[in-house]
């Protein structure tokens, strides 16, 4: 069986800095409304009257906790099925999901086929553009960029196998989509109030930040 790179992050870890999205947008001289690596406040609860004084109002299950994401580098990518221009592929040796701008025809259908939103499109150059995993960086043995960022060392990376038999399966967590959609390169450790992708009660409450 081929290697495959993949991301591990640990939802009991990540404050939402955000400075591995910082250290990738720097890295890749985004443009403003581009980011590669984005990181969510997911949050939930609700009012009930207080047990003590019924004219007050008193929070219940309240949550919150940061998902960091990015192009999961996916065993079933879409971005890559659906691109008529073949301008996406899934590299051999390593399985990262790598772009040619040369083959792009700026249609979007990769943008739109993928539920992490990781092909995003670029105004000026009129093509999409994506993370490709620091491939530059991956071929001096280097760590990707977001990865060396992370002041709480919630995010690592690696053999998908390798960090699997280090940290577990679990490859989704609300607001990520199932897992089972494109099988996403990805391990998860849980925050203590992680709720199950597809079933959450809460919602994004920092789209302003995203």
């Amino acid at each position: 069986m081929a290697k495959q790179m993949g991301f591990y992050f640990d939802a009991s870890a990540c404050n939402g800095c955000k400075a591995c999205v910082i250290a990738c947008k720097s890295k890749n001289n985004l443009p403003v409304g581009v980011n590669f690596r984005r990181v969510v406040q997911y949050g939930g609860g609700e009012w009930i009257p207080d047990p003590k004084n019924k004219d007050l109002m008193a929070p219940s299950n309240v949550f919150a906790y940061a998902v960091s994401s990015a192009c999961m580098h996916c065993a079933d990518p879409l971005c890559v099925e659906n691109c008529p221009a073949g301008a996406l592929y899934k590299r051999d040796e390593d399985g990262v999901v790598l772009f040619n701008d040369s083959d792009c025809i700026g249609c979007h259908y990769c943008a739109w086929s993928c539920p992490y939103g990781a092909p995003q499109f670029d105004e000026d150059s009129g093509k999409v553009i994506k993370c490709d995993f620091c491939a530059d960086l991956l071929a001096k043995g280097e760590t990707p960029f977001c990865v060396a960022a992370c002041v709480m060392r919630a995010l690592d990376y690696g053999d998908l196998d390798e960090l699997q038999a280090k940290y577990g399966k679990l490859n989704a967590i609300e607001p990520l989509p199932p897992g089972d959609i494109t099988q996403p390169s990805i391990v998860i450790t849980p925050h203590r109030d992680s709720q199950q992708s597809g079933n959450g009660t809460g919602k994004i409450i920092d789209f302003e930040e995203v």
